[in-house]
């Protein structure tokens, strides 16, 4: 008779001296001052005469931010297919893009994600899945990140990406890496603007944009992937979240073929814009960035029709 293993949200000690404050960082704080940076931007441009607050500031926000969710996703997605499921093999531009993609969508260590969601597959809505959503919704959404095991955070890389001397680097100097990306970056374009006698404001306001829009799609993943993508959910919701997460949130199918290099069938406009991570990794084979793509026979509406 075998012995099922305790729920995580019962055996992992839940204080604040247990506390992930990285991943509180992450998934709490950072978006917090994102969304406080763009509020302030907007009441700062309107109280204060000296700066200018035009209005075409804020559809090139949108922009930005738009293009900051798709730029996380497409780190979270090849990894999520290529590293984590192994549904082909990335050359070294598209390991360098995947790389940067993932730090600034601040996704912690590699190996971590590798092995929470490996746990995740074995288990898969049962004790000892480490986001289980019968376990609740908070702690599937947000609560396993907030409050570690240190035993997973033991564990070492996955064999199989022991190799690749990306992924390596990667987890060897992330932390340094989303120092400079996160901080030495934006502080550096603040000052060329400043030098260049650019609009500060302007600055200021795209940079919130595009951390409040991490902050959306970091969310829009834990939520969309470990709590609907595990519950019937209206297909509107389900869509909603797929365009939000490049295609992940379709969970249904990528439970049934997890090494598809694809969530939607190949063939569609409409797919291939909400399905946006598979859509890069098919550009990637078209540049000969990627190989050995698995693509499964996936049928329109399947996953959907399965959730509603």
């Amino acid at each position: 008779m075998t012995h099922e293993p305790t729920p995580r949200s019962q055996s992992i000690e839940k204080s604040w001296r247990n506390l992930d404050w990285a991943s509180v960082f992450a998934a709490i704080i950072y978006p917090m001052l994102g969304v406080l940076g763009v509020i302030g931007a907007i009441i700062a441009g309107l109280a204060f005469e000296g700066l200018t607050l035009r209005w075409w500031y804020f559809p090139l926000a949108l922009g930005v931010g738009g293009a900051t969710l798709v730029i996380c996703n497409f780190g979270v997605g090849v990894l999520h297919r290529v590293w984590q499921h192994k549904a082909g093999t990335l050359r070294w531009p598209a390991q360098v893009l995947t790389m940067f993609n993932y730090v600034i969508a601040m996704q912690g260590q590699l190996k971590d994600w590798v092995n929470y969601h490996s746990q995740h597959h074995r288990l898969s809505d049962r004790p000892g899945d480490p986001h289980n959503p019968a376990e609740g919704p908070i702690w599937a959404w947000i609560g396993w990140l907030l409050f570690r095991d240190q035993n997973d955070l033991k564990r070492p890389l996955a064999m199989w990406l022991r190799d690749v001397k990306t992924v390596r680097f990667l987890d060897n100097n992330y932390y340094v890496l989303t120092f400079l990306t996160h901080l030495v970056a934006p502080a550096v374009v603040y000052l060329i603007v400043w030098l260049t006698g650019g609009s500060l404001l302007l600055a200021f306001l795209l940079h919130a944009t595009a951390v409040t829009a991490r902050g959306v799609q970091f969310h829009a993943t834990t939520l969309g992937v470990n709590v609907f993508g595990h519950m019937k959910t209206p297909a509107w919701a389900q869509w909603t979240l797929a365009l939000l997460t490049g295609g992940e949130a379709i969970h249904a199918h990528h439970h049934e073929f997890p090494r598809s290099a694809l969530h939607l069938p190949r063939k569609g406009l409409i797919n291939r814009l909400v399905d946006y991570n598979g859509t890069l990794l098919l550009i990637f084979r078209k540049l000969r960035f990627a190989r050995d793509l698995e693509i499964a026979p996936i049928f329109a509406g399947r996953a959907a029709a399965r959730a509603a």
